[in-house]
């Protein structure tokens, strides 16, 4: 018997092939705690996954890492949605790691995902629909919790960047129960003050902490607002739905303060470029009129003034002689319209029309009288062509030629066999008839 020895890169890649063709293992669902977490300087996630009684490798890519909502670290107890396949060069398989929340927030990260794409299709993230946000506002509102280093923190950065700005704070529960209701009562409170811009958000958390932003009430109550918001939930990392549908998100409480107000020294900076700008604009706007001004004193006109009143009475002569020619031609016209008129008004004289009507009757008379007589002359010939045609089938040219007609009882007798001895028959000439008896048949002769 023959025996192939295989190496060991085609066991492997046969192990890979099989791995990635088991529907059940292309998409798979593990949980447990992470250790050996090490983060590739390329940004992929190298780290093992266990349980009590068992280990398996896993790798997550820089690509798939974007959608983490929390930094992983040893010890973690995560769920995991991925595939597994094999490593070929170590012989090892592993799990290829697409999702990964923590553990226990599997079911707020699914309603998350379920929210967020039940929005966006609404439109609500629609960024056509954003309101700005003003440069220089003067007033501006706060929905927070009104203690806590999230308000200090936006009161003191809008006082120290802009003190001329009015800020009013509307304060609110941000985590717990009744927590999502209470922002949607502030915010639609807010709207009612006429503000520039508002901040809504909170300071960091656990997910469960900042759930009440993630809420459908408190986006709908963003997305109906009047006034631009701000979103300021949690810390950079953090994105909530308030982010999403905000008109602005600011990755802290303290950097929607800055997204709201100008600094001082921005403000000034603005005022020396618009001052620089306006005297540039006046210089050149005096030097400008100077040329002008220069150049009329300079100009054919004011020098010889005449030349101005000899232009217009060239346009004059001009207007005179267009107007002469307008009256003329508009004279001439009317004389033609005049002549027309006269020659319509006699066409229509009364005798005229009498006359043409009585000549043309005439005419009518004679073209009658002519095709009557030819319709005559014909007709007569037609007549005369008939009753030659009647004469020569007429019976009674026949007698003249010596026959006669026997009849019998009204009827032609055609055939002497019909008749008997003693019957009496009527004998027509073709002048006369007599009646006789019959003596003598002969039925032989025909």
């Amino acid at each position: 018997m023959d025996i192939t020895y295989r190496t060991i890169t085609e066991v492997n890649n046969y192990i890979k092939l099989i791995l990635d063709n088991n529907s059940h293992l292309n998409m798979i669902y593990v949980k447990g705690e992470i250790s050996n977490f090490k983060n590739h300087t390329r940004g992929h996630l190298y780290f093992t996954l266990k349980d009590e009684n068992s280990r398996l490798n896993a790798v997550m890519f820089a690509g798939n890492t974007r959608t983490l909502k929390f930094v992983p670290k040893d010890g973690d107890n995560v769920l995991i949605r991925g595939r597994i396949s094999a490593y070929p060069a170590s012989g090892s398989y592993q799990i290829y790691v697409e999702e990964m929340t923590l553990d226990g927030l599997g079911e707020l990260y699914i309603k998350y995902e379920e929210l967020k794409n039940k929005l966006f299709k609404e439109g609500l993230f629609d960024e056509s629909l954003k309101k700005p946000i003003p440069k220089y506002p003067n007033r501006i509102g706060v929905v927070t919790a009104p203690t806590g280093a999230a308000v200090r923190d936006i009161m003191s950065t809008i006082k120290r960047r802009f003190s001329l700005c009015e800020v009013i704070l509307f304060p609110s529960l941000v985590q717990g129960e009744g927590a999502a209701p209470n922002i949607v009562k502030q915010i639609k409170e807010a709207d009612n003050y006429n503000l520039d811009v508002l901040i809504v958000g909170r300071g960091g958390g656990s997910i469960e902490d900042l759930w009440a932003f993630n809420e459908e009430i408190v986006a709908r109550a963003i997305y109906e607002a009047k006034t631009p918001i701000i979103s300021a939930v949690g810390h950079e990392p953090d994105y909530t739905i308030a982010d999403y549908v905000a008109d602005l998100r600011a990755p802290t409480p303290t950097g929607a303060a800055e997204m709201a107000v100008p600094t001082v020294r921005e403000t000034q900076e603005l005022i020396n470029q618009y001052q620089i700008r306006l005297e540039k604009n006046i210089k050149s706007l005096v030097n400008n009129k100077f040329i002008e001004l220069k150049g009329l004193k300079n100009s054919f006109i004011l020098k010889n003034p005449m030349s101005l009143y000899e232009l217009k009475e060239q346009k004059l002569d001009k207007l005179i002689d267009n107007l002469n020619h307008n009256i003329i031609n508009y004279l001439n016209l009317s004389k033609h319209n005049l002549e027309t008129s006269i020659n319509s008004v006699k066409l229509l004289n009364p005798q005229n029309i009498i006359q043409n009507k009585q000549n043309t009757l005439k005419e009518y008379t004679l073209n009658l009288n002519n095709i009557i007589d030819k319709k005559l002359t014909i007709s007569n010939h037609n007549i005369e062509y008939l009753i030659n045609s009647l004469n020569l089938v007429n019976p009674l040219n026949i007698l003249s030629k010596g026959y006669s007609l026997v009849k019998s009882n009204d009827k032609i007798i055609k055939d002497a066999a019909k008749l008997k001895i003693d019957d009496e028959i009527n004998i027509k000439f073709s002048k006369g008839n007599i009646k006789a008896k019959v003596k003598e048949i002969n039925k032989d002769e025909k």
